[in-house]
């Protein structure tokens, strides 16, 4: 998907000057707009070796680590946000990335892409194959995907674990819109800030959800 809404709705997300760990942080893309133009004091932790090095060249300091090893080396609270973009579906221990996310950071911001879209669904119906859609452009063998599950799923995770879900965003018809009823089904791709304590300077996204329509980040 070449469109990254989720990186800009992270961005507005995130008050300026705020600590941050993104954990799968890729080539540093969204830590280097966050540290440059919103003074965020930013870490990244990335696996893949050729994307640390492109961390390093945009300046962006990078952890070169295994999330599914955890996060021994910080400790409890130590960062106002853990961003978890398009990640958890890829890692091995999902729930233990979810719980060090939380454990580490006052919030956690997850985006991931939703199994249960209508349209995942329609399609693994009608050709008994693994659906290939303009978010989940793989096939079943080079997938990065390891773990598919689906919004419900997700909160009911959250709901199970006493996390609390502070703001949600979902991606429909190629608009932002404030998660609502029916976006367990209607949903490509979804946002969510979570946290275990309320996080009183979280942007309200649901109030302007117009404000991610334009001026997207293209990849």
């Amino acid at each position: 998907m070449s469109i990254r809404w989720d990186h800009q709705a992270i961005y507005e997300i995130i008050p300026a000057g705020s600590s941050v760990l993104d954990l799968g942080c890729g080539d540093g893309e969204l830590l280097s707009k966050l540290i440059r133009y919103k003074g965020v004091q930013g870490q990244g932790i990335e696996k893949d070796i050729d994307h640390v090095m492109e961390c390093v060249a945009r300046g962006v300091p990078v952890y070169h680590a295994d999330l599914d090893q955890g996060l021994a080396g910080f400790p409890d609270g130590f960062f106002d946000y853990v961003v978890l973009e398009k990640t958890l579906q890829a890692v091995h221990k999902p729930l233990l990335v979810l719980e060090e996310m939380l454990r580490v950071g006052r919030a956690g911001i997850v985006s991931f892409p939703n199994f249960g879209h209508w349209g995942i669904i329609a399609s693994f119906v009608r050709t008994g194959r693994m659906p290939i859609t303009p978010v989940l452009p793989y096939q079943w063998h080079d997938t990065p995907n390891i773990h598919l599950f689906t919004v419900s799923d997700f909160l009911d995770w959250a709901k199970a674990k006493g996390v609390m879900v502070e703001r949600g965003l979902s991606w429909v018809d190629g608009k932002v819109q404030p998660f609502g009823e029916g976006h367990a089904l209607l949903a490509e791709e979804v946002l969510f800030v979570v946290s275990r304590i309320p996080h009183e300077d979280t942007c309200d996204l649901t109030s302007h959800p117009a404000s991610f329509s334009n001026d997207l980040i293209r990849a």
